[in-house]
């Protein structure tokens, strides 16, 4: 039988600080959902209250050609966690499954895999962003679904050997138990064993470093956008306002400290829902 299960000594509950996170992040995802009912347009653009400071109608202010802050930055979560949790699906699917393999079958498999992992973690990661994005979606004329769909690519290739490395890891360490073992002297076929009784237990790990990866894609697409390769304006997301908003800093300081506080509270949150994830799943040997 399966050992993942949380210690018998810890008490049941997550604690405040995980229905903190669990909350900041469902009202960051249902206010994005929602902004189009009760805020403005968060392009449209009013020269007469350009740089205006925060008032009863704009809470956090206008910024230099008079678009609502406030909306921009509730709007743009939505393309930001889109991208961050699109590239990590990517990495989740791929990664963990090139994991699975390399970790279960090891020989020949794990022979080119594990290598591929190592180089692909050993190039700097937000030049090898940087440059598929310049590639591929640089051009004038190229949309914003466009720029969209290569960055979630660009950044899902970048998680696929991090969350690799962290399965095959887990996996390895599975695939030895004595439950894995009587599976197959039984006689149970190879990829039955793997996805019926490893990789159920792989999962609570592959959980905790996919919210630590979605912090670090939301982390990167902003740095992106600082180099000008992020989601195309006027489309607003975290990355973008906070790379206009450097050149008015000292006028409209909302512009940058709005979507730093929300990428804070966000990178945040994931990372400490995914200390949770595993602790509460953390492996115990079962004394039987």
């Amino acid at each position: 039988m399966p050992k993942n299960c949380p210690p018998a000594d810890e008490k049941h509950g997550l604690g405040l600080g995980a229905w903190l996170s669990i909350g900041w992040l469902a009202f960051i995802t249902l206010a994005s959902t929602l902004a189009p009912l009760f805020l403005p347009d968060p392009e449209a653009v009013n020269p007469l209250l350009s740089r205006n400071g925060p008032s009863g109608s704009a809470w956090l202010g206008y910024d230099a050609t008079g678009r609502d802050i406030l909306s921009r930055v509730i709007n743009g979560s939505k393309w930001t966690l889109l991208i961050a949790l699109g590239a990590v699906l990517i990495g989740v699917v791929v990664g963990g499954f090139l994991g699975l393999v390399s970790g279960y079958f090891r020989g020949g498999f794990d022979a080119v895999l594990s290598p591929s992992f190592n180089i692909m973690l050993a190039f700097p990661q937000l030049v090898l962003a940087l440059l598929l994005v310049s590639v591929f979606a640089n051009g004038a004329d190229d949309s914003v679904a466009k720029r969209i769909f290569v960055l979630i690519v660009a950044l899902g290739i970048i998680a696929i050997p991090l969350l690799a490395r962290i399965t095959r890891a887990n996996t390895m360490a599975w695939a030895d138990r004595d439950f894995v073992m009587a599976a197959k002297a039984m006689g149970a076929k190879p990829w039955r064993v793997l996805f019926r009784d490893v990789l159920p237990n792989v999962v609570p790990a592959m959980m905790a470093i996919t919210l630590l990866a979605v912090g670090v894609a939301v982390v990167a697409e902003a740095g992106l956008a600082f180099l000008s390769l992020g989601v195309k304006l006027p489309t607003p997301s975290w990355g973008n306002i906070m790379a206009e908003g450097k050149l008015e800093l000292r006028r409209v300081p909302m512009m940058v400290i709005a979507p730093t506080i929300c990428i804070f509270f966000t990178v945040m949150s994931l990372n400490f829902l995914g200390d949770v994830i595993q602790k509460r799943f953390n492996v115990r040997e079962s004394l039987l």
